[in-house]
């Protein structure tokens, strides 16, 4: 049911120029939690996936992770056809590769543009969050009972509240590896997590954010009820490197690595290494992705044993387009993807 919009001035000395507040009641955590449950076959389940990727992580498993799927997900069906393909590829491939799929629900913007399914879910730029929150639990428990481990990028820490018991591998983008209230929600996360480097190429602040998010900390937080508490997390040594290049420099190169590698070992983190092969290392050209996998896949091969995974957008349908009344299905409304066919013959060609 939703709730009757609450108004508060900003500041009353000022509220000829300034606009409302509005604000909306929400469901706690709690109470979403109850209302779309995770049972308990299902909750052993992710807490395995979760150790699969320690393991692969750690160097104990000696396959490849690969976190795959849409940019970012805007429609539930087209989602949910996507992660049947991927289950059935993931299986027949899974001597070789743990996949987990992208489920990404919160967009970030460097300005301003449609900011993902969790917090406008009908797409008209009015936001509805509570619907979004809904929706989003849900399809995640879908895509979950299929049998898929979950990625997703923690963009708001309330959100992880929410819908993180269904995640099993969670990233922290390139805007945000540098800020402190995420490097301590990190350190609280029960599953690994992997930090982009900076948006400007370099992996500094990555390995600031790792160092950080490995130590216990102290701050500010909601509770799973509803109430404003101190969080007292234990650190999380689950952290790991995703190179995704940065302004117009590509850093998935042998040469690249080994300079990422070399500083994590100097701050004394873990020194495995996640390659995105989109975003600036394929200069936003989806199909570049491909040569990207191969060349990082041959590194490993011939024996870099510090690249652990690779990360690939990829939707049913090759590319993107603009939002608008009339979709392609399962194309990408925000970043390029590969199509599925192109998917399927990378993962089976590496």
């Amino acid at each position: 049911m939703n709730m009757p919009l609450k108004t508060e001035t900003l500041d009353a000395a000022s509220s000829s120029t300034c606009q409302p507040r509005q604000e909306v009641t929400l469901p706690t955590s709690d109470e979403l939690r109850e209302q779309f449950p995770a049972g308990e076959s299902l909750t052993r389940a992710i807490a395995d996936y979760r150790d699969q990727i320690r393991g692969v992580l750690n160097g104990h498993d000696p396959r490849t992770l690969i976190v795959i799927g849409p940019c970012s997900i805007h429609d539930e069906k087209s989602a949910l056809d996507y992660g049947t393909k991927l289950k059935a590829l993931a299986d027949e491939v899974s001597d070789r590769f743990l996949i987990v799929m992208r489920a990404y629900l919160e967009k970030p913007r460097t300005t301003v543009g449609w900011k993902g399914l969790l917090y406008d879910p009908a797409r008209t730029g009015e936001g509805d969050l509570k619907q979004g929150l809904e929706r989003s639990r849900k399809l995640l428990l879908e895509l979950s009972e299929l049998g898929l481990p979950l990625a997703t990028e923690a963009l708001s820490p309330f959100m992880m509240d929410y819908l993180g018991d269904l995640v099993s591998w969670t990233a922290i983008g390139a805007r945000t590896t540098e800020s402190q209230i995420h490097r301590e929600m990190v350190s609280g996360l029960p599953m690994p997590t992997g930090f982009k480097n900076g948006t400007d190429g370099g992996v500094a602040v990555a390995v600031n954010a790792m160092k950080s998010a490995a130590h216990p900390h102290h701050h500010m937080g909601i509770s799973r009820s509803g109430a404003p508490v101190m969080i007292t997390t234990t650190g999380n040594p689950d952290t790991h490197l995703v190179l995704r290049g940065g302004r117009g420099v590509t850093n998935y190169d042998e040469v690249s690595i080994a300079q990422a590698v070399a500083e994590l070992q100097k701050a004394g983190v873990s020194s495995s290494v996640m390659v995105d092969c989109s975003h600036d290392n394929a200069c936003k050209q989806a199909e570049r992705q491909v040569d990207i996998a191969r060349d990082v896949m041959t590194q490993k091969n011939r024996g870099n044993t510090h690249i652990k995974g690779l990360m690939l957008e990829s939707f049913l349908t090759f590319g993107r387009q603009d939002d608008g009344d009339e979709l392609i299905y399962g194309c990408s409304i925000t970043d390029p993807c590969l199509g599925w066919e192109q998917t399927e013959a990378l993962i089976r060609s590496l």
